[in-house]
């Protein structure tokens, strides 16, 4: 289970974060106040893929922003982009959509992360491999453990 993992690798790591247990919620403003973050902390995951599905990338974004995919196939030197289909998601990522962390455990997975939703704020929040389970996570041990490339690649 994702979650599970989460933990262990963040425990591991020495993380400092904590986790939020709420209703499972589908809309990024009502999981921002339950949180009681501002909703451009949250960690906005989003599975793309190329055409011709040789290449995946998990783009993590600041959750008050858009993903430009054009930026995004730049930074990488891909081919054109488009986000995954909910079913595709859930294979690779193990979780619904909604529900993806900004953590890549999936060797086939490049992790891509905007330098502004770690520069924005001390800490960052998503969901944890679950809808009903939350993390808000220090942003500087986040990029310590993920280690994501970081691109722009949010629309202007």
């Amino acid at each position: 289970m994702v979650f599970d993992q989460l933990v262990n690798l963040l425990d591991s790591q020495g993380a400092r974060y904590r986790v939020i247990a709420h209703a499972a919620e589908g809309k990024s403003d009502e999981v921002a106040r339950i949180r009681g973050t501002e909703p451009g902390q949250g960690a906005k995951a989003m599975l793309c893929k190329t055409k011709d599905g040789a290449h995946w990338v998990l783009a993590i974004l600041p959750g008050d922003q858009r993903l430009d995919f054009r930026l995004l196939a730049a930074a990488l030197g891909w081919p054109k982009l488009s986000l995954a289909s909910p079913d595709e998601a859930t294979r690779e990522t193990g979780c619904v959509i909604g529900a993806i962390p900004p953590f890549s455990f999936s060797p086939s997975i490049t992790l891509v992360a905007d330098p502004a939703l770690l520069s924005r704020y001390a800490e960052i929040a998503f969901n944890a491999g679950r809808l009903d389970r939350s993390m808000v996570l220090d942003s500087a041990d986040y990029q310590r453990i993920a280690q994501p490339q970081l691109h722009a690649i949010c629309s202007v």
